[in-house]
């Protein structure tokens, strides 16, 4: 019996050649994901330490640069989706981005010196010294910083007021510094900061091509109606982390035994592997992701050109980002949007435009179902911001707490670094997707499978679970303010069920629900709204902020209390706004006319 034709027009697959009852295909763009995955999370495990331990950034200018950085990878998904279903098709596309990115990591390799700390007291600057300090993600308890004045040697202590003390050798403390009156900062090289942005601005870039291209290839190994596409997006996913996985756990390892430009070498390795994969295919992707009909290679010269010209935009953006001031107090939410630096003003209002826009294009050019479908698909889209702007504090505040504030020992002498804990995301991927995967096919079969709404409003919930489960874990800490990493392990446990609830499930339900000549568009959207939550996420991820001297606090207990404030606010709000998309969810279903 033959099983479904992968692609309109093609022959019907050989089951004896189907890969795991799915698409042989699927293989080919599980492994190319998977090898630019592996670059990317490489590169996210390092990167918010790199900015806080080498270049001594604060934690408000590195969680802004962080999260500003996340949200231009989601936001170009926009441009290369279009791009890709007018002119190059999603195979180019894919594989200039491929390029793009490799080329941003192998920049980030050259982070020249450590940047030199020193401190500023009562409006006076000081030297700051610094002891058995080694430039690694991972800080030693044998590490010493001392600010020098007049001479002395003073050790600085952090007060639960957010005073500062200055301690002499002999014990006792010399000066009692107001908080206000005491900052912290390093000295860096301008060029080298450029070199940086320049790499995340190709990254940024890069990513626009290849992100939202290969998920539309997937989605094109399927004919409509195909039940096998959303336990293909599930195993494709699979792939992600298992890039992830082994990119989380080896390029801390580099970075730390050899030096930072290890492991991001390695990330971009693994960039390079991933284009291969795409360029020499076999023939293997000859039907899927061409260029529309009629349209000619000549323009593939003015789109890279034009790539390139926006490489420097973006790194406009990340530098008017680094510099914008705050909102004046109280201003409110007016003072808040006229505060916010270009790219926010960007994100948002891209946003707010494109969803009634593409909303208003189905009206005229689709039908009532088609409309309504295309509604259903952008109210979802609106919750996908909530849960992202939680889901993904991984790699900003959850890294600063994994390195601040968590024991990392494993078992016994046992330990991972504060880089490798985002690997458990990635681990429970692997181990979970299968099953879920399972899960929904057996209760689809029986008519039970939960609809897209209540998958997306059981992964809001969860999302805030796991916050509130790490929170209860703090009640735990040790006397050094430190929590198990087990109970960060059980926080990303819970994320990770949450995240098989929505991400694969968003993708798979953004290229049934949306009008078929858009879909690369829609795509683009579904990312632009991930960008906007990225964007929210670096602003969360500020309010944590905690003081640092010399990439270090200076006070773990005042450390604590501030992230435990921070992420028991975001856990209730998640867990209530999850609990109201589960009470719109009938009405939803209604607009999606039996996609599910």
């Amino acid at each position: 019996m033959n099983t479904p034709n992968s692609a309109p027009g093609l022959p019907a697959t050989n089951p004896e050649r189907d890969w795991f009852g799915q698409p042989r295909q699927l293989a080919r763009l599980f492994t190319t994901e998977m090898g630019e995955r592996f670059g990317f999370y490489g590169m996210r495990a390092l990167l918010t330490l790199y900015l806080t331990k080498h270049f001594l950034f604060s934690d408000h200018t590195t969680n802004g640069i962080y999260g500003g950085f996340t949200a231009m990878v989601y936001l170009t998904p926009l441009a290369g989706g279009l791009i890709a279903d007018r002119y190059l098709g999603s195979k180019r596309s894919v594989k200039f981005g491929a390029l793009v990115m490799a080329l941003g990591y192998f920049l980030l390799c050259f982070g020249g010196d450590a940047a030199r700390p020193w401190a500023m007291i009562d409006g006076v600057r000081h030297d700051v010294v610094q002891e058995n300090v080694a430039d690694r993600p991972t800080s030693s308890e044998h590490e010493k910083r001392y600010v020098v004045i007049d001479r002395q040697k003073l050790a600085i202590h952090g007060e639960a007021d957010g005073t500062v003390s200055l301690v002499a050798p002999d014990g006792h403390v010399a000066q009692h510094v107001a908080a206000d009156q005491f900052q912290s900062g390093g000295d860096r090289s301008s060029w080298i900061t450029l070199v940086v942005l320049l790499a995340i601005s190709l990254i940024a870039v890069g990513n626009g091509f290849f992100k939202p291209n290969i998920s539309t290839m997937v989605g094109e190994l399927y004919k409509p109606g195909d039940t096998r596409k959303d336990a293909g997006f599930t195993i494709f996913y699979m792939g992600i982390n298992l890039g992830a996985w082994f990119s989380q756990m080896l390029c801390p390892i580099l970075a730390d035994v050899v030096g930072w430009w290890a492991g991001f070498l390695l990330a971009a390795i693994g960039m390079v592997a991933s284009w291969a994969l795409i360029q020499f295919d076999g023939g293997r992707l000859t039907h899927f992701g061409n260029p529309p009909p009629g349209r000619t290679s000549d323009r593939i010269v003015p789109i890279i050109v034009g790539a390139m010209v926006a490489v420097p935009l973006v790194m406009l953006l990340f530098q008017n980002l680094m510099s914008a001031p705050s909102a004046a107090s109280g201003t409110g939410v007016i003072g808040y949007v006229l505060a916010l630096p270009l790219m926010g003003k960007l994100l948002f209002g891209t946003f707010l435009i494109s969803v009634p826009g593409i909303l208003i294009y189905a009206g005229f050019t689709g039908n009532r179902a088609e409309l309504q479908m295309m509604v259903a698909a952008m109210i979802l889209i609106t919750f996908n911001v909530v849960f992202w702007t939680l889901f993904e504090q991984a790699g900003s505040s959850l890294t600063l707490f994994a390195d601040r504030n968590t024991d990392l020992h494993i078992i016994g002498n046992f330990s991972i670094s504060a880089a490798q804990t985002q690997v458990f995301n990635s681990l429970f991927i692997i181990l979970l997707a299968p099953f879920v995967s399972m899960l929904w096919i057996a209760l689809g079969r029986r008519g039970l499978e939960p609809s897209t709404p209540v998958k997306f409003g059981l992964a809001l919930a969860g999302v805030g679970a796991g916050f509130l489960f790490l929170v209860w874990g703090t009640h735990f800490a040790d006397g050094a303010f430190k929590v198990s990493v087990w109970w960060l392990a059980g926080l990303y446990l819970i994320h990770t069920i949450a995240e098989l609830c929505i991400s694969p499930v968003g993708l798979s339900m953004i290229t049934k629900l949306s009008l078929a000549r858009i879909v690369g568009l829609m795509m683009g959207v579904w990312f632009l709204s991930i960008a906007v939550a990225q964007y929210v996420a670096g602003a969360i991820a500020q309010v944590a902020s905690v003081d640092t001297v010399g990439g270090e606090v200076t006070n773990p207990k005042l450390s604590l209390d501030t992230y435990v404030h921070v992420f028991t606010t975001i856990g209730w709000v998640a867990v209530g706004i999850g609990a109201l998309l589960l009470l719109l969810s009938w009405p939803i279903k209604r607009l999606m006319h039996g996609v599910n």
